[in-house]
């Protein structure tokens, strides 16, 4: 078993206090292998906001979660320095959390596979590129077809409601196609602050089942409607066979904790 803690959307910079340190006493008494963060670290990329989400992630770490896997959104590159933009977009985020922006994370029940579909060329729209897609089938078929084979990128390949379309990524069908042949059974992302389950088979004919978890915003004040503070945990197992468990976790303001709010098992 594997237990996963996905987070997104921080926007360190905007931070709430008492959500950071209701996330953490959460991770204190929830026993975590991996964390997954999934871009959007920061506000402005600034580097006292990267020094801020490395020291919440430190303190994460520190609490007894030992692996984590960590990847850029748009909002980790500098907007308004172009200079830095254009000539060292990742320079801030790399002195935080490592130089790969696409990590891997694979053990016995799961094999994940960051992408950074960023561009210092677009302001906040996600890509796949053609690389990245055959990388990635590469990747999933060399995989125990007995482990979850996921893929992890800041912007969604699926959405609930239609106003999300223009929010997917570039490429997200075509990627879907190839990756889901392949056997890919999740995508994990953010980027939108609304946090859903769905299986992508209603929005795209596929092979295969894949499913899109998205996380919401964990710790901003940067809040979607009426969707408070949120992050999923995923609980993985194969035994005999694999199955996910996907658990929502709200942020309730008058008692200042996160609480279960749904769950989903996915088939």
């Amino acid at each position: 078993m594997i237990r996963i803690l996905h987070i997104s959307d921080t926007h360190f910079g905007t931070e709430r206090h008492a959500v950071v340190e209701a996330l953490l006493r959460h991770v204190r008494e929830q026993p975590t292998d991996l964390l997954v963060l999934s871009g959007d670290i920061t506000q402005r990329a600034k580097p006292g906001q990267f020094t801020a989400a490395k020291r919440f992630v430190d303190r994460v770490q520190a609490l007894g979660v030992p692996r984590r896997l960590v990847i850029p959104g748009n909002h980790d590159l500098p907007l308004y320095n172009l200079a830095k933009r254009f000539l060292c977009p990742y320079r801030d985020y790399s002195r935080a959390f490592g130089e790969d922006l696409e990590p891997v994370f694979e053990n016995d029940e799961v094999l994940m596979i960051g992408l950074n579909t960023t561009n210092p060329r677009r302001r906040k729209d996600g890509a796949v590129t053609a690389a990245q897609v055959a990388a990635v089938v590469e990747r999933l078929r060399r995989c125990d077809p007995g482990k979850v084979r996921v893929v992890v990128a800041h912007q969604p390949f699926g959405s609930m409601v239609a106003s999300d379309d223009r929010n997917l990524q570039h490429g997200a069908e075509e990627a879907l196609a190839h990756w889901a042949e392949a056997g890919l059974d999740i995508v994990m992302g953010g980027h939108i602050h609304l946090p859903y389950v769905l299986p992508l088979s209603l929005q795209y004919r596929l092979k295969r089942d894949v499913w899109i978890v998205q996380a919401g915003t964990a710790l901003s004040s940067r809040l979607r409607g009426n969707a408070p503070n949120s992050f999923n945990r995923i609980i993985i197992t194969r035994d005999p066979q694999k199955q996910v468990r996907v658990e929502r976790w709200d942020y309730q303001e008058q008692l200042e904790v996160f609480l279960l709010g749904s769950h989903f098992d996915l088939q």
